[in-house]
C-alpha cells in the first residue's frame, strides 16, 4: 500500500520535542515516529476499553471479584446445564 502524504500544524514551540521524539523512536523519521505512536496509542486505547468492560462486569456483579477457582466452577457447572 502506498503511503499518502497528509499534513497537521504544530506549534512553533512543540518542533523540538518533535524532533527529539522522531529521532529517538522513528531514526529520525518523523512518519515512522508517527506509526510507532499510533501503534502504541491504539494498544492504549484496547487496554483502556478492556479496563471499562471489566469495570462494568465488576458493575454488574455488585463489585463481586471471583477467584480463578469461583470462576472455573461456573464455566464447569454451564457445560453441565
Amino acid at each position: 500500500m502506498a503511503a499518502r502524504p497528509i499534513s497537521f500544524a504544530v506549534e512553533e514551540s512543540d518542533i523540538p520535542l518533535l524532533e527529539e521524539l522522531a529521532d529517538a523512536f522513528g531514526g529520525g523519521n518523523r512518519s515512522e515516529f508517527l506509526r510507532v505512536a499510533m501503534a502504541d496509542f491504539k494498544k492504549k486505547l484496547r487496554i483502556q476499553q478492556m479496563n471499562d468492560l471489566s469495570a462494568e462486569a465488576r458493575d454488574e456483579r455488585g463489585g463481586k471479584v471471583y477467584s480463578t477457582e469461583e470462576t472455573l466452577k461456573f464455566i464447569e457447572d454451564l457445560g453441565t446445564s
